[in-house]
């Protein structure tokens, strides 16, 4: 099967007939055999009754559907691990993103070879209020992950099969899933402008908290990616610095009160200088976080998966 498409559904019922219908006139027109798993997020509307419809008229949909409302997240992984086309594209079900890139998104993974491509939204739709978050969000995930993408939000992408059966897709990590293929070993990430369209039914399903939630996810994602198989070189690190830092600072303090006394100076007492307490604070400090790193070390020692890797080929 040359094509599958992900569509996560969460109270989309308006757009979803005439979303299936738009995807099977692109497909039919450039000659792709396809499939569309859409996975109904805990929809609360008839969206799911919707889905059985337009499944029961058309043999490419296939459908899951969840018992309550996990998130994208969860629906991306899912449709992932249910996916069985050589490309797989994720798309929104708010007919905000256009069926109509579909072949160009196909031909950047087939015929330029990228492993994946994301969506740039170039020119958006959206209020100015979710906007600015975004173009803050995006410069701070360049910056942190070293990847040139405009648009890390986009759900408009496109992935060879092996990339989304090679990374795991929790909590929102959605939003950073070009920094979990690039770190599962998949570096050729290309980028595509694409068409937003105006929202035709419903509203909006996300508020101001997906930004900071994002920020959050994108802190902890990168701190495990380099961090998570060795602590110690992040906690053993810092620690030994601060553990230097007031010792030094200490033995500064007593080096001076010892001068200070072989000259017959005026000296106040150690105890009632605030830098002394400083110090003694900094070593203190910096002794728990290098025992945090250590304890940190022996719990990913001991742990049964420390190993996990992927393969890309082999020869026996």
């Amino acid at each position: 099967m040359d094509l599958s498409i992900i569509v996560p559904v969460y109270n989309e019922e308006e757009s979803i007939p005439e979303l299936v219908a738009w995807i099977d006139r692109v497909a039919l027109a450039n000659h792709l055999s396809y499939e569309v798993v859409m996975i109904d997020d805990g929809s609360t509307d008839n969206s799911w009754e919707l889905i059985e419809s337009v499944a029961q008229a058309n043999k490419n949909i296939r459908a899951i559907k969840f018992r309550r409302n996990y998130g994208k997240s969860p629906a991306l992984q899912c449709g992932f691990q249910a996916a069985k086309g050589d490309v797989v594209i994720t798309m929104d079900a708010d007919l905000q993103d256009s069926p109509d890139e579909i072949p160009d998104l196909y031909k950047m993974i087939t015929r330029d070879g990228y492993d994946m491509v994301s969506g740039w939204k170039q020119k958006r739709y959206d209020p100015l209020a979710k906007r600015l978050p975004s173009k803050i969000y995006n410069a701070v995930a360049r910056m942190v992950t070293g990847i040139k993408l405009h648009d890390f939000n986009c759900g408009l992408k496109a992935y060879k099969s092996r990339v989304v059966k090679s990374i795991e897709v929790y909590g929102d990590m959605h939003r950073n899933i070009p920094y979990l293929a690039y770190q599962a070993g998949f570096k050729k990430i290309g980028e595509k402008v694409v068409q937003h369209q105006k929202r035709k039914y419903g509203y909006s399903k996300y508020g101001w908290q997906r930004f900071v939630t994002g920020f959050l996810d994108l802190m902890s994602l990168v701190f495990v990616t380099k961090f998570g198989k060795r602590p110690m070189h992040l906690f053993g690190v810092l620690g030994s610095l601060m553990f230097i830092a007031g010792l030094s600072w200490a033995a500064f303090l007593g080096i001076d009160k010892l001068y200070a006394v072989s000259h017959n100076l005026p000296a106040k007492l150690l105890t009632q200088s605030p830098y002394f307490y400083l110090a003694l604070a900094a070593m203190i400090i910096g002794t728990q976080l290098f025992l945090a790193g250590f304890l940190a070390e022996l719990i990913v020692r001991s742990s049964a998966d420390r190993n996990t890797y992927l393969i890309d080929k082999s020869i026996d």
